[in-house]
Formats: structure tokens, C-alpha cells, sequence
């Protein structure tokens, strides 16, 4: 990936460079040229910010035993082995509520296998800004439940309420202890 201090650097000294040559009647070409260039500064800038974060969510992931961090700004999934199976994990539509954020977390099975009832631990929190690691002094835990299906299904979304933490002070989600429920008694009819 460029350096974007480069990058950003050439796109300036160009635009100068334009600007320098432009006569009133290319005005109009140049504002245009201008936009473009604040456009791609503005693209670099996220692709940056969501490279920066895959980088700490596969160390995260490395690094784990148990569970499954996913960080929002990657916009990327992560496969996770548990008692349901094996699993990919996936945040979307995070976004503002009253009391912090809200989101949908999307669980598939590998191999599109039908999909258990199962329980599972939600923590969510900041990052450090210095260091890249969750803070999880302040983070926050629910337990989320859910009941198999008399269809069989091989994804979920479940919609989360994060409370207390913006989205954009929303720095992680972890995924743990996914336990599958016992199978229901069967019942026998006279």
C-alpha cells in the first residue's frame, strides 16, 4: 500500500501544479480535478483506518483461545470453532441508538450445515488508542440465545443492542462461549 503522507503529497504538488497553469476558462476542469483529488484523499484515508484494523483483529484472533473478536471498522469476517461447529462471525449495520449502538451479528456455519439452537457471550468496549488492545476495564457483557429452528437454517442474524459506547467509540465485539442447548425432550402422544 503507498504511503499515504506520499501519496497525499503528490496529489497536492499536481493540483498546485494545475492550479498554476489554469486560465479562468479551465476553472471549472480544475475545481473538478480538485474534488477528484479530495475524494481519493478521503478513500485513502478509510482504506488506511480499515487496513490498520483487519491487522488488529487477525492479532486478536491469533492470539485467542477462546472466542472471537471482531472489530467493526474491518468490515471482515472471522471463522470461529466451537460447539456449534465451525462458524463465521460477522458484524453489520452499526449504528447509532439512544443508549450507544446497535448492530446485527450474523453467525453461518461452515458448509451450510443446519445451524443449532445455541447461547453465546457478547462483550463489546473501547480500544486503547496507544496500544491497540481492548480495554476491558470498561466493556460490557450480555448473553444472547438462540432457539433452533424447526426448519433447518444455516445462518442467523442476530440484532445486538451495545449500550454505552457510540460507534465510533465502539472499538471491538467478542464472540464466546458458544454453547449448544440440550435438544428438547421428545414428547409422546397417547
Amino acid at each position: 500500500m503507498a504511503n499515504p503522507l506520499m501519496t497525499k503529497t503528490l496529489f497536492f504538488s499536481l493540483a498546485a501544479l494545475l492550479a498554476g497553469c489554469a486560465s479562468p476558462q479551465n476553472q471549472p476542469e480544475l475545481n473538478r480535478l480538485n474534488n477528484q483529488v479530495g475524494k481519493l484523499n478521503s478513500e485513502m484515508r478509510q482504506l488506511t483506518r480499515q487496513a490498520t484494523a483487519l491487522e488488529q483483529q487477525n492479532s486478536l484472533n491469533l492470539n485467542a483461545s477462546q472466542g472471537a473478536w471482531l472489530l467493526p471498522a474491518t468490515n471482515a469476517a472471522v471463522l470461529l470453532k466451537s460447539q456449534a461447529g465451525e462458524v463465521r462471525l460477522s458484524l453489520s449495520h452499526v449504528e447509532s441508538e439512544a443508549n450507544g449502538t446497535r448492530a446485527t451479528l450474523h453467525v453461518r456455519t461452515a458448509g451450510d450445515k443446519p445451524l443449532p439452537g445455541f447461547s453465546a457471550q457478547i462483550e463489546w468496549g473501547e480500544m486503547d488508542k496507544t496500544t491497540g488492545r481492548p480495554l476491558q476495564a470498561s466493556s460490557q457483557t450480555q448473553k444472547v440465545s438462540v432457539r433452533e429452528s424447526l426448519l433447518p437454517r444455516s445462518e442467523i442474524a442476530i440484532p445486538l443492542r451495545l449500550s454505552n459506547f457510540t460507534p465510533q467509540q465502539l472499538g471491538y465485539v467478542r464472540v464466546h462461549d458458544i454453547v449448544v442447548n440440550a435438544p428438547a425432550p421428545a414428547t409422546i402422544q397417547p
